[in-house]
């Protein structure tokens, strides 16, 4: 669920319809093209500086909609949720229940520490409520296991900057591009103009597949034909400063941690980000792979380590048996989980809810 700040009403809205005045750039760069939609141009309002009266909620999914997100998450989560419920179908509590429990977990990819960290708790928690029933148990590791994510339920905060730019990690496969696309057209159901940036230089066609989702959306698309994907963020930034855009989206190169130069790229284009604007970026965003288990908290830390990340999105949950690597992020590397994505639709993206989470999970 996203959450925002309130705007005071602003001055009569303007169409933009053609790139902002040129900026010179701190990188050598090749000319900036804009690719703009064939269609009209969204309607960008100008804004003199940002507003924060307060934070709104945005307005609940309709009863449908949410029936719908609950049935697709918990048929995306349900090899996971197999190998987990199946152990508390006349179980009795003792031994052989725990030592199932644990291979269970480490499968789904909990990690030893998180493992460790619910089966300890739980065998107290059993012991403290006299506990008797194998349902019971399971009961009982449905409230560890939300508190144990819920520090990761945190809404994506809009209207702090103006623009609020964001800037987009993750290794090729993990769905960088296509979230991207989604997430565009989430914050403009919102009431949000969006620019974005083609920072991804690396990929083949990884700019034509960032123009499509513009279009699309009818979002306008900075890129470049050849370049330094640095400049081309920064020129964004610029161009959406002085378009009064509000939401600004960086797209980067793929690249696995491992690989050092690409990831001081990486630290290149935030600094250069922070050259456009003092304040950017106000979102670190990485994008992860639900089916790579335990190599994704290996990502976590790695990106984080070299960018302070802000948030993370964890796409492809549906149909891999590894559910349970949220639990190992919240354990170890507790950043906020904006949003999990069960599907290739634009709605099978959305907002991370614990209790719903384990709710499929152990149902």
């Amino acid at each position: 669920m996203f959450s925002f700040f309130k705007k005071k009403p602003q001055p009569e809205p303007i169409v933009a319809k053609e790139a902002a005045p040129a900026v010179a750039s701190p990188v050598a760069a090749a000319p900036v093209v804009i690719a703009t939609p064939e269609t009209p141009a969204p309607t960008l309002v100008p804004v003199s500086a940002p507003v924060a009266e307060e934070i709104v909620e945005a307005a609940a999914p309709s009863p449908e909609a949410k029936r719908s997100w609950l049935a697709r998450l918990k048929s995306g989560l349900s090899k996971t949720s197999s190998n987990l419920t199946t152990l508390f179908v006349g179980a009795k509590i003792g031994d052989e229940l725990y030592e199932e429990l644990e291979s269970a977990l480490l499968v789904s990819d909990a990690g030893v520490e998180a493992t460790q960290f619910l089966l300890d708790s739980l065998k107290k928690k059993v012991r403290d409520e006299k506990l008797t029933e194998a349902d019971q148990v399971r009961q009982a590791l449905r409230v560890l296991l939300v508190d144990m994510l819920r520090p990761l339920q945190k809404p994506l905060v809009l209207g702090r900057h103006q623009p609020l730019v964001m800037m987009i990690a993750g290794v090729n496969g993990a769905g960088k591009t296509t979230t991207i696309g989604k997430l565009a057209k989430h914050l403009q159901a919102h009431d949000q103009s969006v620019l974005l940036a083609a920072g991804d230089t690396f990929r083949a066609a990884a700019r034509e597949q960032l123009t499509i989702w513009g279009e699309r959306n009818n979002i306008t698309v900075i890129s470049q034909e050849s370049g330094d994907p640095a400049a081309v963020a920064y020129d964004a930034v610029h161009s959406a400063t002085a378009r009064g855009t509000n939401v600004v989206m960086v797209d980067t190169a793929g690249r696995l941690p491992t690989q050092l130069h690409l990831m001081d790229e990486l630290k290149k284009i935030k600094r250069v980000i922070g050259k456009g604007m003092d304040t950017a970026p106000h979102e670190v965003l990485l994008v992860i792979d639900g089916n790579t288990g335990q190599n994704a908290l290996a990502q976590v830390k790695a990106f984080d380590d070299a960018l302070g990340l802000t948030g993370l999105v964890v796409t492809k949950l549906d149909g891999t048996a590894k559910g349970g690597i949220l639990a190992a992020i919240a354990k170890t590397r507790p950043i906020p989980l904006y949003f999990i994505g069960v599907g290739e639709q634009i709605d099978d993206l959305q907002a991370f809810d614990a209790e719903e989470f384990v709710d499929a999970l152990l149902s």
